[in-house]
């Protein structure tokens, strides 16, 4: 299974970003191997629309699932219609904690926008 984890650097041991649309790194892991390939968020510079434009990047890797810290409302409908599972960290420190919690079904699966969002 592919997931996607927003980090703050590349590899498994990376602190988490808590910021999906806006996080530096976005980490493609396939959980049964645990090969994991770092990625720049396309959506970190962008003037409006990063989570959308980090969704679809996750869409684009084929993952099923997305770990982060936080899910605005353009970024979890693009998620929700790729057919994309969302999971909160929670208090996980690393990219590594975040998937053996995730493996565990430790982790806050979301079912709505967990903020406003930003315009602009």
């Amino acid at each position: 299974m592919k997931i996607v984890l927003s980090v703050t650097a590349p590899g498994i041991e990376a602190p988490i970003d808590p910021r999906f649309g806006r996080g530096a790194t976005l980490l493609v892991v396939d959980t049964d191997t645990m090969q994991a390939d770092a990625h720049p968020n396309p959506g970190v510079n962008a003037s409006g629309g990063a989570g959308v434009q980090a969704a679809q990047f996750a869409a684009g890797q084929k993952a099923e699932a997305v770990i982060s810290g936080d899910f605005g409302p353009n970024a979890f409908d693009a998620l929700k219609a790729a057919g994309v599972a969302m999971y909160l960290y929670g208090d996980c420190q690393t990219a590594r904690q975040a998937i053996e919690r995730f493996q565990a079904g430790q982790l806050q699966q979301v079912g709505a926008p967990t903020q406003s969002g930003h315009h602009g």
